[in-house]
């Protein structure tokens, strides 16, 4: 994906966690939070996008389980693998650098 698609996608979730959290409060997505990285920061790198969608794919499956989807746990599970895998990516680049 090029990296204006993942700031498509990247704003696509957050609507996603907005709804989760007027539908439910107590709902704090704070992994997501610590990374203080939004969709609006075009400035950030395609690999910070590229994280950020995955710790917030993992808590928007973590916040379904409220709902009761059954898949929910297996993609909280491939999502948290992924945002590993592209914390590792940057990682390696910025010791590149």
């Amino acid at each position: 994906m090029h990296k204006d698609e993942l700031i498509v996608l990247h704003k696509m979730l957050a609507e996603i966690k907005d709804y989760f959290e007027a539908a439910s409060p107590d709902l704090l997505f704070t992994q997501y939070r610590a990374l203080r990285i939004t969709p609006t920061q075009v400035h950030k790198s395609k690999l910070e996008h590229k994280y950020a969608i995955f710790v917030l794919g993992s808590e928007i499956a973590n916040a379904m389980r409220t709902v009761e989807f059954s898949a929910s746990n297996r993609i909280s599970a491939r999502m948290k693998e992924l945002a590993e895998k592209t914390m590792k990516e940057i990682e390696t680049l910025q010791q590149q650098e």
